[in-house]
């Protein structure tokens, strides 16, 4: 039987690299090349277009809400029948040193509508006292390392998988193995799934048989200190902003990022590319490139979806460092994954994931140095006393505030009619938070990606510890 490892080298472009055609190269130059031209005008012009690196940011922007305000006018949650044959569903919690989480993520998996028939703890050889926690409150023996214990007396779909510690992409794979369910959903110990969350994913699996990945909808959630509810309260829309987009995408079969947080998949199609690649920062992501190129290759009709009625909630930074650490490792993994897929760009053989989404994908990589450049020629323009050249600029944003104001509120009941969320969600805290956003939140997003910048050119990219500041372990 072929390995996991044998068949990454097969699928991956990493590994075993295509030709990159000349018209995907040109498109991933017009970005940096657009630019340098547009910056060159902060020095060369006296007009508004000293700010033409600015007005492309806005104008880029305004285009993607467009595009996305278009494809969710429609929206609302699908309803699928209950089916009379459901595949078999297993869940896989990768966890590392996650003792102060791991029983509340297994007690809510246990707790769901629809309980999954199998509950996998991908144990990637923790050092705190997670065996403790298994063994006390689930009856679980500690296993020998490599080995899995046998189902929990105590919660008999539960069972534990203790392996070295090798890092979160080989721990899915090594659990892949040893699950043998039709779908496989991947949760992170710091996410807590609502009740009727798995039901939701079960229906939408059992409705469409070319289904072979789907993420649900995440919500964030912070520490109860002013800062953590600070860091929430802007996470929170960016988390609305940032489904809606992705249902957008969906709708043109180009949906790209399926969070590993919380994501299902056929499992005998993650197996058929290869697993997850232990070299990707965010090996979630970079899994569905595969899965989309397997099915080119094959001439599979494999689907990709967001399920808007799954919900849940996951453990976000609450700090300026540890949201910055965040940001870094996912634009880092972002454009290592966009370069090795650069192949796919522009090809029409992908559909419009290659002929647009990719495209989009690869101006994105630039968009974070567009936003930081055009604020400092702003602050440059009011440090140094041109107040008549920054006036109008001041203009042109208000009416991008404008608009971007008229999209939040509009969006946000075309999400809480697709997923049913209405907790957090009110008119007035996101009114405050899409007129601060530009001058706060979006220039710490921007910043945490052009680190990821430094990240990827470097190759020194390492996750460190993430500290849990919302979710506590339950009551023994």
């Amino acid at each position: 039987m072929t390995s996991l490892a044998e068949t990454l080298v097969a699928e991956s472009p990493r590994l075993t690299p295509r030709r990159v055609p000349l018209a995907s190269r040109l498109i991933g130059a017009i970005g940096p090349l657009l630019f340098l031209a547009l910056f060159v005008q902060a020095f060369m012009r006296q007009s508004l277009a000293v700010w033409s690196i600015g007005i492309a940011y806005i104008l880029y922007d305004t285009a993607l809400l467009a595009f996305t305000a278009w494809n969710i006018r429609d929206l609302r949650q699908t309803p699928h029948p209950t089916p009379v044959t459901s595949p078999s569903f297993g869940v896989i919690v990768a966890a590392h040193n996650e003792a102060s989480v791991i029983a509340a993520a297994i007690d809510r998996l246990a707790g769901q509508a629809s309980p999954p028939d199998l509950i996998l703890i991908a144990d990637d050889g923790s050092s705190d006292a997670t065996a403790e926690v298994l063994e006390r409150r689930y009856g679980l023996a500690v296993p020998p390392l490599g080995t899995m214990t046998p189902p929990s007396a105590i919660l008999p779909s539960l069972r534990w998988l203790r392996l070295r510690h090798t890092g979160k992409a080989r721990a899915l794979n090594a659990a892949m193995v040893q699950v043998d369910t039709e779908v496989v959903l991947t949760v992170d110990a710091d996410t807590l799934l609502e009740p009727g969350a798995i039901a939701a994913m079960r229906a939408a699996f059992a409705a469409e048989p070319t289904l072979v990945a789907a993420t649900g909808v995440l919500a964030p959630i912070c520490g109860r200190d002013l800062q953590g509810r600070f860091f929430e309260w802007f996470q929170t829309y960016e988390y609305v902003r940032n489904f809606l987009s992705r249902h957008a995408w969906e709708r043109l079969d180009s949906l790209l990022l399926i969070s590993g947080a919380f994501a299902a998949f056929r499992r005998e199609a993650v197996v058929a590319v290869g697993g997850f690649d232990p070299d990707c920062m965010v090996e979630d992501y970079e899994l569905i490139h595969r899965l989309y190129r397997h099915a080119a290759d094959h001439g599979r009709d494999w689907k990709i979806r967001v399920v808007g009625g799954a919900l849940a909630r996951t453990d976000a930074p609450a700090s300026p460092m540890a949201f910055l650490r965040q940001r870094r490792r996912w634009f880092g993994g972002f454009l290592q994954t966009q370069r090795w897929n650069r192949d796919m760009v522009g090809a029409r053989r992908f559909g419009w994931l290659g002929t647009a989404m990719l495209p989009v994908k690869a101006l994105d990589t630039v968009q974070p140095i567009y936003g930081l450049a055009a604020f400092a020629i702003l602050v440059g323009l009011v440090v140094s006393g041109r107040f008549t050249l920054a006036l109008p600029i001041l203009l042109v944003m208000l009416a991008k505030i404008a608009i971007d104001l008229t999209f939040h509120l509009w969006s946000l009941g075309m999400y809480k009619r697709w997923t049913g969320q209405r907790e957090g969600l009110a008119l007035f805290p996101a009114l405050i938070a899409a007129l601060l956003e530009p001058f706060s939140f979006q220039l710490l997003r921007h910043a945490g990606a052009v680190w990821g910048w430094h990240a990827f050119l470097t190759g020194r990219e390492s996750w460190g510890r993430q500290q849990r500041t919302a979710i506590v372990a339950p009551a023994e």
